[in-house]
């Protein structure tokens, strides 16, 4: 049995994480979303055993979290070696192109500046739904 890729959200603005998830369940994306509004509940579930097992998941991260930055996260997500080929999308108001250089310079695979126009964003989410519906967790006999 393969298991579908999880998304795991880093939001703090209940409003914002609103939005993100009926964007993608509007782009006919049914995976399981788990949603964190502070980074280190999200570092705490990332890291844990349960997760690091059963991978395959694309994190959706925020960069301004009341207690830490989103790229400490992605720092410390790109330089595990069981978490290192999650995907990362950084959702984000910054667009500061030194933060957005950074943000790719640690790994992250896609940066997208909020507040989103919707037909970018609904692109996005569809074309990362291409891609979730390919990236499957392999066989466990």
């Amino acid at each position: 049995m393969s298991s579908a890729v999880k998304i795991v959200m880093v939001e703090d603005d209940h409003g914002h994480a609103r939005l993100i998830e009926k964007n993608i369940r509007r782009a006919n994306i049914s995976n399981e979303i788990a949603h964190f509004a502070d980074g280190g509940a999200a570092l705490d579930y990332l890291f844990s055993e349960e997760v690091r097992q059963n991978g395959p998941m694309l994190i959706l991260l925020d960069l301004n979290l009341p207690d830490m930055s989103g790229t400490d996260i992605l720092e410390r997500v790109k330089g595990d070696d069981r978490l290192k080929r999650a995907p990362v999308v950084v959702l984000t108001t910054t667009d500061d192109k030194t933060e957005i250089q950074r943000c790719y310079d640690l790994g992250c695979n896609v940066y997208i500046t909020k507040p989103v126009d919707y037909e970018s964003f609904a692109d996005a989410i569809r074309q990362l739904g291409l891609f979730l519906s390919v990236m499957q967790a392999p066989d466990i006999d």
